[in-house]
């Protein structure tokens, strides 16, 4: 499919989703004053265009009991060893986050864990992955921004 063009119609439908991904097609339409079928079908074609890919949940880990936060870097012996750490990492599920990076470290985690002692055997399970020579550690003493509708919104309304 060529590139999907949106339209003020798709913004106001990804916008509605954006604060609510779990609003039903029929609320949307009337906000809109159109047909649920209608925001079936456009939502249907953004999704087969890949501007809408699935949807999320977003977890209190608070309340679950995993509110202790922490980013590892992670140093590699060699660079080539990135994809074969990447999948160790991966079956590691306290990491809940990780990207390949430039400059001080070759791979920056974000891992969730229910205490600091929680913490460390996590940091000691990324520390013991082959590959790794070394890792540093950074404490979240509170996560005070995570939004991402507020990207979102603005990447629409610049459009």
């Amino acid at each position: 499919m060529g590139k999907y063009k949106i339209d003020e119609i798709d913004h106001q439908i990804l916008d509605m989703l954006i604060e609510n991904t779990r609003i039903p097609f029929t609320d949307i339409a009337k906000k809109l004053v159109i047909s649920a079928g209608t925001v079936h079908v456009r939502v249907k074609k953004m999704e087969d265009a890949g501007i809408i890919q699935g949807s999320s949940l977003t977890l209190d880990y608070k309340k679950l009991g995993y509110s202790f936060i922490a980013y590892v870097g992670l140093f590699l012996n060699n660079t080539s060893q990135t994809q074969f750490v990447l999948e160790r990492i991966n079956n590691i599920p306290y990491v809940t986050v990780a990207h390949i990076t430039t400059g001080k470290f070759n791979i920056f985690c974000k891992i969730r864990a229910k205490n600091t002692t929680h913490a460390k055997e996590v940091i000691f399970m990324l520390d013991d992955i082959e590959g790794v020579y070394r890792t540093e550690t950074m404490i979240s003493l509170e996560e005070s921004i995570n939004d991402k509708k507020r990207l979102m919104h603005t990447i629409f309304n610049d459009m």
